[in-house]
């Protein structure tokens, strides 16, 4: 039986047909694996199973050989899968008559027999001694990318398999962002949810496209077949809502039909309407998803089709419309069909749509070496070298049993001097005595009033006051390669001049030496290291440094001759 219009004039592609079920069956595998036979491309279906996916199921048992090495069943489906590859006759040679050794063991031990034995287990092995430290989705990652294994799966199953290994690599990701992460945790994970993915086959490409008639809501295709009529819904009540003014409703678990009262055979017959009235529905979708034609077929079994299924409800109308055709398929295979069936054929007002060819290419160039060649490793990025710790050794602290608060003192120096240069110098002092008021500092009030004048005063020296004015910046990160080494820190204050360039960087806590060449070399270390980044960075000015020891506060200028020796 085929309803038709007549096909707009162009060359008709496996991209135009669009096969519409309506659920998920065996059938529809059955129509895949048919198609793949005929080398017809084919899409795969709309929505899938990921567990029941070929392809996961083969990543599955690696990941499960690899929690358990003595499954013997296990590391047999691994080792024929495309990840291995082993044929019936490898295999054999491997686990038959093998003194009741584990299949692993056996594997271990005659590696050195033959190349394909020893390949395997240096791909299994190398795998073994990382599963139990590798998250699952940088394991998997590794053998489908660096390893091979998608290359290996695609190149057996097609490319209709490259759906489901993304999609296991994406939970895999999303599974160790929600857990902690363990191969034996997601594969659980894994098994117990069945996860469904959703396929977009609105752009098919060159393949024919089977979906569900819910799934094609709001598409259309040139050529639809509706291939799966003859099954009627068999709805199976568990519980039933009779029909009544609202408010009233009860519910109603129904037992035999054969014990119906009036009641539950109102409500039964009430829910049979509502699923006939779904099914008729579906049907007007399915059928109006073809832009060109419309096939409407139909597989029998054994039992007898259903008189209000898909099939008798076209049938009767088209048979309404005109007499029946003779159809032979025959001459296209030993499967083929002759006899009866009805056709209706519309003419169409619109003009032929051009053919789009694509534009003529010379012969397929083969790849270059370079495509062929694993990517090479890329180079570790350089740690960064942090200056206020490029001596192995830093000068020990200060005791905080020290009297007159000298621990604390110079804590404070070190803050008061981040936030008052930003203040106008009027407000300096006020704003220092009410931060070193509060209660939790414990201070008194002479010892507050002595920190807040040294320090407004040494932001007011005439030779200091450069260093907090306007060019001055506080607490700059800076980075830059001195040597092929990556360098990175930040300085407590750093003064950009026209000419020249200071950094400045505090001390707290610390003893204060007598004169610079005293100084620690941590400390000449780390403002050589400074230097050298601010010398990359203003490559035509002066840089200088200095070092303030706020438990004085005491300012020591730091010469070239003293950097020198320390520079990175």
């Amino acid at each position: 039986m085929r309803a038709s219009g007549c096909p707009r004039a162009r060359v008709i592609t496996p991209g135009d047909v669009l096969v519409l079920v309506r659920r998920r069956t065996s059938f529809v595998e059955e129509l895949v694996r048919a198609l793949k036979q005929l080398d017809i491309p084919v899409a795969g279906v709309d929505r899938m199973v990921l567990t029941e996916q070929i392809a996961v199921m083969d990543l599955i048992a690696l990941g499960e050989f690899l929690l358990l090495p003595e499954d013997d069943l296990t590391l047999a489906t691994l080792l024929k899968c495309p990840l291995i590859g082993f044929d019936e006759d490898a295999l054999f040679a491997l686990a038959h008559d093998r003194d009741e050794k584990s299949l692993w063991r056996c594997l271990t031990s005659r590696r050195a027999e033959r190349p394909d034995f020893n390949a395997a287990h240096g791909f299994l092995a190398k795998l073994l001694a990382r599963a139990d430290i590798t998250p699952p989705f940088e394991l998997y990652a590794e053998v489908l990318g660096t390893l091979g294994g998608r290359r290996a799966l695609l190149a057996r199953l097609g490319w209709e398999a490259d759906d489901p290994i993304d999609e296991f690599l994406s939970l895999a990701l999303d599974y160790q962002r929600r857990h902690t992460p363990s191969l034996q945790g997601f594969l659980h994970w894994l098994g117990e949810g069945r996860a469904e993915i959703k396929r977009d086959l609105e752009q098919g490409g060159d393949a024919v496209r089977i979906m569900t008639v819910q799934g094609a809501k709001g598409l259309q295709a040139p050529i639809v077949f509706l291939p799966e009529t003859l099954q009627a819904p068999s709805p199976r009540e568990t519980i039933l809502w009779p029909e009544g003014e609202p408010g009233d409703e009860i519910l109603l678990w129904p037992g035999r039909v054969a014990r119906d009262d009036r009641l539950s055979r109102a409500a039964r017959e009430a829910a049979r309407r509502r699923v006939a009235e779904e099914y008729r529905r579906l049907l007007y979708v399915a059928m109006t998803r073809a832009e060109d034609r419309l096939y409407l077929c139909g597989w029998r079994t054994k039992r007898e089709p259903s008189p209000d299924c898909w099939y008798n409800l076209i049938e009767e109308a088209l048979a309404k419309l005109g007499p029946p055709v003779a159809f032979d398929f025959t001459a296209d295979g030993p499967e083929g069909w002759a006899g009866p069936g009805y056709r209706i054929r519309g003419r169409q007002g619109g003009k032929p749509r051009p053919e789009r060819r694509a534009p003529r290419a010379g012969a397929p160039a083969g790849l270059p070496e370079f495509a062929r060649r694993p990517a090479p490793s890329e180079p570790a990025s350089p740690r960064p070298l942090s200056p206020s710790r490029a001596a192995p050794e830093e000068p020990p602290a200060r005791s905080p049993l020290e009297p007159a608060n000298g621990f604390m003192r110079g804590r404070l120096i070190h803050r008061l001097l981040e936030i008052l240069p930003g203040l106008r110098p009027e407000r300096r002092t006020s704003a220092a005595e009410r931060y070193l008021a509060r209660p939790g500092l414990g201070l008194d009030a002479g010892d507050a009033r002595e920190i807040a004048e040294s320090t407004c005063r040494l932001l007011e020296d005439p030779e200091f006051a450069p260093l907090f004015g306007a060019n001055g910046r506080a607490e700059v990160p800076l980075a830059a390669l001195v040597g092929g080494r990556l360098i990175a820190g930040q300085v407590d204050r750093l003064v950009v001049g026209e000419e020249a360039v200071l950094i400045l960087d505090y001390k707290t806590n610390r003893k204060i030496p007598a004169r610079p060449e005293d100084v620690p070399a941590a400390y000449l270390a780390q403002m050589a290291s400074y230097r050298a980044v601010l010398r990359r960075i203003f490559p035509k000015r002066r840089i200088r440094a200095a070092l303030l020891w706020t438990d004085g506060p005491v300012f020591m200028a730091l010469e070239d001759a003293l950097l020198d020796p320390h520079t990175p």
